[in-house]
């Protein structure tokens, strides 16, 4: 049994940072690598204004990673309410104003990584200034990683494929090495088509993964994301990762099983959400596949805001880290 495995985790947003802070209580041997390809918000705004790479998912992974005061993490987590700053977090001011001192987005992750003393090492999934496309069933072409969910909801429309240019893109010598050394590689939770996928676009990403060593685990979503993945199932979700790798690119799904209450289900169904339910043809088409099935309980509710527990998450994950699982 191996007593601090490695493991990398690839994806980005809410689920990816919520997921390391569990991860951190069992190993300090993390490495998450995290999708840059987001273009809305108060990263947009950066990204557009000094040219430089989006750092909001970076920054929630840096955050959730971090070994600091609560102070330091409240100020860098919060968000101006008021004036030209408005809804923009001092965290990203923090990295761009690191990404003007040293000069390059990498070296600015590096020091901020040092002043938050975080736990593992954070990766952007490339140096590229790279934008996020897809094509939906109908063969509309959405450009821009913000506009993809409200422009294929609007169209009523499911998403075909993501994809991204420009079409050369490599990832960090440094993700690929921890993605060789890893005991376990793991993909979300998170936006299946904006936060995960868009890491597995990155010029060799598939066959490195698909190459090391390490299983390959997919935690499947609680709940579908509307414009994203409306009345996806188990199954499809799974789909939407190999249709972007290949078929036998995952080994085990991590799926929720529990049920959630009422009144806290009743939010997101008005916003257009529901729970991801395993059905009995999940099953017979995921052993199809050869994939590894495990399912637990693991809903965490915290403000009517639905999440993953994260503890219960890490503790399977460094299981199958440690080949606990059949």
């Amino acid at each position: 049994m191996k007593h601090n495995p490695k493991i990398v985790a690839i994806g980005g947003g809410t689920g990816l940072s919520i997921l390391l802070r569990g991860l951190k209580q069992f190993t300090p041997n993390i490495t998450a690598i995290v999708t840059v390809a987001d273009d809305g918000g108060g990263s947009g705004i950066l990204r557009e204004d000094l040219g430089m790479l989006p750092p909001g998912d970076i920054r929630a992974c840096l955050l959730a990673l971090a070994n600091t005061e609560p102070t330091m993490e409240k100020v860098l987590q919060y968000r101006f309410k008021e004036g030209q700053l408005k809804g923009q977090s001092f965290g990203n001011l923090f990295i761009a104003a690191m990404n003007e001192i040293y000069g390059s987005f990498e070296e600015a992750i590096k020091e901020t990584s040092n002043v938050l003393s975080i736990t593992g090492k954070v990766y952007p999934m490339t140096l590229e200034d790279v934008r996020l496309h897809a094509e939906l069933e109908n063969g509309k072409i959405i450009h821009g990683e913000s506009k993809i969910p409200c422009e294929a909801k609007n169209e009523g429309c499911r998403i075909k494929r993501v994809f991204m240019y420009p079409k050369i893109s490599y990832p960090m010598t440094e993700a690929v090495e921890a993605i060789n050394e890893a005991d376990l590689i793991v993909l979300g939770p998170g936006s299946l088509y904006t936060s995960i996928v868009p890491n597995l676009l990155v010029n060799d990403m598939v066959s490195s993964i698909y190459n090391a060593k390490a299983p390959k685990v997919y935690i499947c979503n609680v709940m579908t994301q509307p414009g994203e993945t409306d009345n996806l199932g188990v199954i499809e979700h799974v789909q939407g990762i190999l249709n972007h790798s290949r078929e036998d690119f995952i080994d085990y799904v991590i799926v929720n099983t529990e049920e959630i209450p009422e009144e806290t289900l009743r939010k997101y169904i008005t916003d257009g959400s529901r729970p991801v339910i395993l059905t009995l043809d999940d099953e017979k088409k995921l052993k199809e596949k050869n994939i590894k099935l495990i399912t637990e309980k693991l809903i965490d509710i915290k403000k009517n805001y639905i999440r993953h527990d994260n503890i219960k998450l890490s503790k399977m994950l460094i299981k199958i880290a440690n080949n606990e699982y059949c």
